[in-house]
């Protein structure tokens, strides 16, 4: 029986005048991944290939863990994708540029867990699309940096930028989200306690 090496291509449309909004909204959210207990999966055909870009399922937290979130200025924060290795081993290199405003004692102590820790951010776009930095494969490389401002014009910032390797360019993510504040449905409603 001969493989069908071409079952996963397929069209890829677009209707002119559609708009493709850019950018990312106000709130993402972050855990360690050490505080995942159980990943969703991307769905994979026989031979490993992912057949889809969005996780199946949600994210299962060990007991008491919560998602935290940062807030952070749209403006100046983006998500990016870009291919890396050689063929037939290439992944994604997804990127999280994400700029917080403060630099006060909790962002400093916020910038000293994330340096040192595997995380996973959740994004949502503005097609209000939760998506996926971070992998169960590879390590998320988080780095912070701060920004005390020049004179009296200069602006304050917190920079995080993320950078996860994955087999998709940032994976959609349908599932739930446990916060603090209530648990929010991705894929579209808000269930709030």
């Amino acid at each position: 029986m001969p493989n069908n090496c071409s079952a996963l291509q397929r069209s890829l449309a677009w209707c002119q005048g559609t708009p493709e909004l850019p950018g990312i909204k106000r709130r993402l959210y972050y855990i360690a991944k050490s505080q995942i207990a159980k990943w969703p999966k991307l769905p994979v055909d026989e031979q490993g290939r992912p057949t889809a870009a969005k996780y199946l399922g949600s994210f299962v937290l060990v007991a008491d863990a919560k998602w935290k979130f940062i807030d952070i200025l749209p403006d100046k924060s983006q998500v990016t994708s870009e291919a890396q290795g050689e063929v037939p081993s290439q992944t994604q290199l997804n990127k999280l540029t994400a700029v917080h405003p403060a630099v006060g004692e909790e962002a400093s102590a916020a910038s000293a867990y994330l340096n040192n820790n595997d995380n996973v951010f959740l994004v949502e776009d503005m097609k209000n699309k939760y998506r996926v930095i971070g992998s169960d494969k590879w390590n998320t490389k988080t780095t912070v940096a701060q920004d005390l401002g020049q004179g009296a014009t200069g602006t304050t910032a917190t920079t995080i930028n993320a950078e996860a390797t994955d087999v998709v360019p940032a994976p959609f993510y349908e599932g739930t989200i446990e916060t603090e504040d209530g648990t929010i449905d991705a894929a579209g409603s808000d269930e709030s306690d």
